[in-house]
């Protein structure tokens, strides 16, 4: 090989090295620059096992669940200021409104007919792994409930699941609560006796995130 041929080689390899890069690119996108994937959680996310509670809570199987009755951040659409908790019991969610415009909402399962209530309150008090005192009408209608006229202690086979918001009115207790549940299948339902009921997942999240004094609003009627 000649001194001229071997420099000839030696072009051509480098213009093929340094034309790979284009050839690449070329072969994932016709239309210009790649484009990136947008830095959002993934829905679904946080719904594992936990572990680190006095009692084991299940991870919930996310493809058995409407996507729009999991967690996410959306655009508020409550008109409520930052930091309210709003409830849209005709649409089954649960808002927590936040700056910027956005709320994190929550799916929930609500009362059925006859056994909602409305209006607005405050998270007069908070308690993990709550203890249940079924209402006395509840009591004369349900076997099972009646077997607990002093309270069910906390638990993983308590209603409350293991967290609960407790809502006062005017400072009297309304006896509507905010809980977690042991039947997360009732999420996106109206089957429960008149409290709001999260994935056990969720109400923890909820519970960490807001203050004993934050105010509460139960719609009947559907926000868009």
């Amino acid at each position: 090989m000649t001194d001229q041929t071997s420099s000839m080689s030696r072009m051509s390899r480098r213009t093929f090295v340094a034309g790979l890069p284009l050839f690449l690119a070329a072969c994932q996108s016709s239309g210009g620059p790649v484009a990136q994937a947008p830095a959002t959680p993934i829905l679904g996310s946080g719904y594992g096992p936990i572990t680190s509670e006095p009692w084991p809570i299940a991870a919930i199987d996310t493809k058995k669940v409407n996507p729009k009755f999991l967690r996410q951040t959306v655009s508020n659409p409550t008109g409520e200021k930052p930091g309210v908790i709003v409830v849209d019991t005709a649409n089954k969610f649960l808002y927590l409104t936040q700056a910027g415009g956005t709320a994190m909402r929550y799916g929930v399962g609500v009362g059925r007919d006859g056994f909602s209530w409305s209006g607005r309150a405050i998270v007069d008090r908070k308690q993990e792994w709550p203890k249940w005192h079924p209402p006395k009408e509840m009591m004369e209608r349900d076997p099972e409930a009646a077997k607990w006229p002093e309270g069910m202690p906390g638990g993983i086979t308590n209603p409350l699941g293991p967290r609960a918001l407790y809502l006062a009115q005017n400072g009297k207790d309304t006896y509507f609560r905010i809980h977690g549940t042991t039947q997360p299948n009732s999420i996106g339902q109206a089957m429960s006796s008149g409290c709001i009921r999260l994935f056990n997942q969720d109400i923890i999240d909820l519970y960490n995130r807001v203050p004993i004094g934050t105010e509460v609003v139960v719609s009947q009627s559907a926000i868009a």
